[in-house]
């Protein structure tokens, strides 16, 4: 069915400030809870908790092989897992469990929290500076680079290739988009021919365990697949603990009572995390395609039409969490939270993710008396949603 056959329900390329994106969710899961849109050719989204848990959770019925985010920045190949659908993607997923657990995560602590303290150390000492371009997008390279077991130069070349990717896909610069992701694949490449050469244990290094698996009939995993699994994870996880960290401040500046409260109680950081993690959560266009028409309430969904599960919709929907747009220390169900997804694709890197945020905000909190918003905060576009650049004025501890 053409787009024309359904209306332009919300336009996701108005611009937009700290708090309006809310606000259209809001309005979407009260009056319009599937929504349509004509933008990049044409896609729905699903605004409420149960419609997105659903989606995330039936991998026969959403797949994510056609289209995995919106708008659409796949156009140099497939990269394992979050562009197959199971079981195909199974033996990928399973090669990065294990390295990706909570306690190969925890085990990187002390080295997260020494990046930490070197990234900010600038900040602090200088008064002010962006959160996000001077720390928080630098953060995670260096994380994911202790993880890969990166080299010093790797880790440069891999900020500015990430970076440059990103860009490309706020400003939906298709050429640049490609570009920037091929550089990113000579990367993986390059690395792989590194690990071929040297090889480390494959409990220990991400690349090694990816050279290591097998298909369920026995057989290695095809060699470009490996490649775009590798590409895959040398951006995956650079975007979103950047934007959480750029919405944490934000909100910790509005309310310095919080502040106070989470330095005198760094117990509590964790919880507060979670709590940051489902009012905040950076994403609104992971995508899924249907498989067969599709009924949520009173629409149907055509075959074939891309769909974008809103996670930061889903997660202040009123009906699932109590008085969803306020922040609350240890919400009774805060497990309902979807920020890392549901089903076969639940990011595997969470756990490596609640640790950069933990880390950051202890740190943060322990190095400053306090910070606020000075200056314009800049914004995302999808599919992530929330702050890139949040200019803040410290007071040292």
């Amino acid at each position: 069915m053409s787009d024309s056959a359904f209306p332009r329900d919300f336009d996701p390329e108005v611009p937009e400030d700290f708090d309006s994106p809310h606000a259209l969710f809001d309005h979407l899961r009260a009056q319009c809870p599937v929504a349509h849109t004509d933008r990049w050719g044409g896609f729905w989204a699903l605004t409420r908790h149960a419609d997105v848990k659903r989606a995330a959770s039936d991998s026969d019925t959403f797949i994510t092989s056609v289209q995995n985010v919106i708008p659409k920045v796949a156009f140099t190949g497939r990269r394992p897992p979050l562009h197959l659908d199971p079981p195909e993607h199974t033996p990928y997923r399973r090669a990065l469990n294990p390295l990706l657990s909570r306690d190969n995560a925890l085990a990187l602590e002390p080295e997260v929290r020494a990046i930490t303290i070197r990234l900010l150390a600038p900040l602090i000492a200088a008064g002010r500076g962006d959160i996000c371009g001077e720390f928080s997008s630098h953060l995670p390279v260096h994380v994911f680079g202790a993880w890969m077991n990166l080299s010093g130069p790797w880790l440069e070349t891999l900020h500015e290739a990430g970076r440059a990717f990103i860009l490309s896909v706020h400003l939906n610069d298709e050429e640049k988009m490609k570009s920037t992701s091929l550089r990113l694949y000579e990367m993986a490449r390059e690395l792989i021919a590194q690990r071929h050469a040297e090889p480390l244990p494959a409990d220990q290094d991400p690349t090694s365990a990816l050279l290591a698996a097998r298909d369920p009939n026995g057989d290695p995993l095809p060699d470009e697949m490996i490649v775009g699994t590798v590409r895959q994870l040398l951006v995956v996880g650079i975007v979103a603990p950047m934007v959480m960290i750029g919405n944490m401040a934000v909100h910790l500046s509005r309310h310095a009572d919080l502040q106070a409260h989470l330095r005198a109680n760094p117990q509590d950081i964790a919880d507060a995390v979670e709590e940051f993690l489902r009012l905040y959560s950076p994403y609104r266009g992971f995508a899924r395609t249907a498989t067969c028409p599709v009924r949520f309430g009173e629409r149907t969904i055509p075959e074939g039409d891309a769909i974008a599960l809103v996670y930061a919709s889903a997660n202040r929907d009123e009906s699932v969490f109590d008085d969803a747009a306020s922040f609350r220390l240890r919400r009774d169900n805060i497990g309902e939270h979807l920020a890392f997804g549901r089903g076969p694709h639940h990011c595997p890197g969470a756990q490596l993710g609640r640790l950069q945020l933990r880390v950051a905000l202890e740190e943060l909190l322990a190095r400053t008396r306090h910070f606020e918003v000075e200056g314009d905060i800049l914004m995302t576009k999808w599919p992530e949603v929330g702050a890139v650049a949040v200019p803040l004025r410290f007071e040292a501890a």
